[in-house]
């Protein structure tokens, strides 16, 4: 369903995460307001793609603001350590229903989380609102428990041996012997308080504090190697965004040492040397040139300055996303991961920490080859598309390697097809990877199989080719559509 309005709007994962913005909005904040407040709510209504553990990045733009890209994803940990031996990484296989995946969990899994030092350098730098008015609904939500909708349930369900893996994780989420279904409630009082202690005391408490200590103690206890001092040092980093033309459009979107905005921003500055709508099979294309830049290395090289201008100008010559549009046209695009979660609940915290260090899809060169403290190279990207130097599209998407894939034809859906954002997500998708096409049901797969090209269907829309949440402002009429994706439970809110 597309929502429509010129007051402002949330799109998110959940409706919960969404109406925590949207009222926001409708009492006086800003769009970074509402973002922080929806991305606080989804770590109770969202919990197993996103959290306190978490990290991420949220791109502010638009309303005579200079466009801003706030880097608060995870690092690679390790500083300080000196003969430590590492736990190993749990594999876990995690069934998409017509593909496989294996995802390592685990202490060892574990990096320094970013999301409550990027939730109070946000407010600190746009916000007008106080954080504790912005955490405090988030946290009663936890005290008084949601009920899991059913794209929530399914992640559950295709998550269950994680949620089952450690005593704290299964008394969460499996308090009876068994994972929590549809419509049954998780309740975490823990989370709410910690919550609730972030509005009051900021981002201390969870890098120098008690809470700093409980972590660093609970996940060295289990053989992990994060440390002290990983978290002692960290904090959330301003970026100038990436961009690329398109169009007659500026993208803006997630810079290096991320990976996912430069491929994107590749991707669309190809299309763009051809007018028209791009066929099928240049589209796929694209994304085969895309994929085939991620070399050792690429990764290598995203941490070197200046690395986005000397690479495009070379060759051109579980994961949640809240997007928000306020009335004067300020946006903010915020995702957010804790990959599946590491099953590491740390007691008397509510955090359950982030196994982005067993992400194989972050670690092409191999698990724990980053140095400690490095920025780990996500494939998130929120982005902004500009016309004429106003906002005109405010998404991004969770998914892994599917987002870059996801956002690109969300954004030739609205650009070229003319659709409004609603009709845009929910189009059906591909995906190329690995010498093999994912495709949707809707798209026309005979021109594929006639080129060569090897084909894998999916029978309906599925959670595997990301979550948009995207919002379109129309530059004319100011009025805003918005849509969240029915893959993963998405809605759009108005103010």
């Amino acid at each position: 369903m597309t929502e429509h309005s010129g007051r402002g709007l949330v799109a998110a994962g959940h409706e919960l995460t969404a109406e925590a913005g949207a009222r926001v909005l409708r009492e006086g904040g800003n769009a970074v307001d509402a973002a922080v407040a929806a991305m606080l709510a989804s770590f109770v209504a969202e919990p197993l793609l996103t959290g306190l553990g978490s990290g991420g990045y949220m791109l502010v733009a638009g309303a005579d603001t200079r466009p801003t890209l706030l880097d608060f994803f995870v690092s690679a940990p390790g500083l300080g350590l000196r003969d430590h031996v590492r736990a190993e990484l749990v594999p876990i296989d995690v069934s998409f229903g017509e593909v496989v995946q294996v995802f390592h969990v685990g202490a060892a899994s574990i990096g320094p989380y970013g999301a409550p030092a990027g939730a109070c350098a946000a407010v600190e730098r746009w916000g007008s609102w106080p954080l504790a008015d912005l955490a405090s609904p988030a946290a009663a939500l936890a005290r008084e428990g949601v009920a899991l909708n059913a794209e929530q349930a399914y992640v559950a369900e295709i998550l269950s041996d994680l949620l089952v893996s450690t005593p704290e994780c299964k008394a969460l989420w499996a308090p009876e012997g068994r994972v929590l279904r549809e419509g049954e409630v998780i309740v975490d009082p823990e989370l709410g308080d910690t919550l609730e202690r972030l509005g009051r005391d900021g981002a201390v408490p969870f890098y120098v504090g008690d809470i700093a200590a409980a972590v660093c103690d609970w996940v060295e206890a289990r053989g992990g190697i994060l440390t002290r001092e990983d978290l002692a040092t960290y904090d959330a980093i301003e970026r100038g965004p990436a961009r690329a033309p398109y169009r007659g459009r500026e993208l803006l979107t997630n810079p290096p040492p991320s990976a996912g905005g430069i491929l994107l921003a590749y991707a669309l500055a190809l299309l763009d040397r051809t007018p028209g709508p791009p066929p099928l099979l240049r589209l796929v294309e694209v994304m085969e040139a895309a994929q085939a830049e991620r070399t050792p290395e690429f990764m290598e090289g995203l941490a070197a300055e200046e690395f986005a201008e000397r690479f495009l100008a070379s060759r051109l010559g579980s994961t949640t996303h809240i997007s928000v549009l306020d009335a004067d046209g300020l946006a903010c695009s915020v995702t957010c991961t804790n990959g599946e979660g590491s099953g590491i609940v740390v007691p008397g915290t509510g955090l359950h920490l982030n196994n982005i260090m067993g992400e194989q899809d972050l670690s092409p060169l191999g698990f724990h080859s980053h140095q400690p403290g490095v920025r780990m190279p996500s494939m998130m990207a929120p982005s902004v598309v500009l016309r004429e130097g106003e906002v005109e599209l405010v998404l991004g998407s969770a998914g892994s390697n599917r987002i870059r894939s996801a956002l690109l034809q969300t954004i030739i859906g609205v650009v070229d097809h003319g659709l409004d954002a609603g009709a845009a997500v929910r189009a059906p998708r591909l995906h190329f990877e690995d010498g093999l096409v994912y495709v949707e049901p809707g798209i026309d797969v005979v021109p594929l199989e006639e080129a060569g090209r090897t084909v894998a269907r999916f029978r309906r829309l599925n959670l595997f080719f990301g979550g948009v949440q995207a919002i379109e402002r129309d530059p004319d009429t100011g009025l805003a559509s918005g849509a969240g994706d029915p893959r993963r439970g998405g809605v759009a809110v108005s103010a």
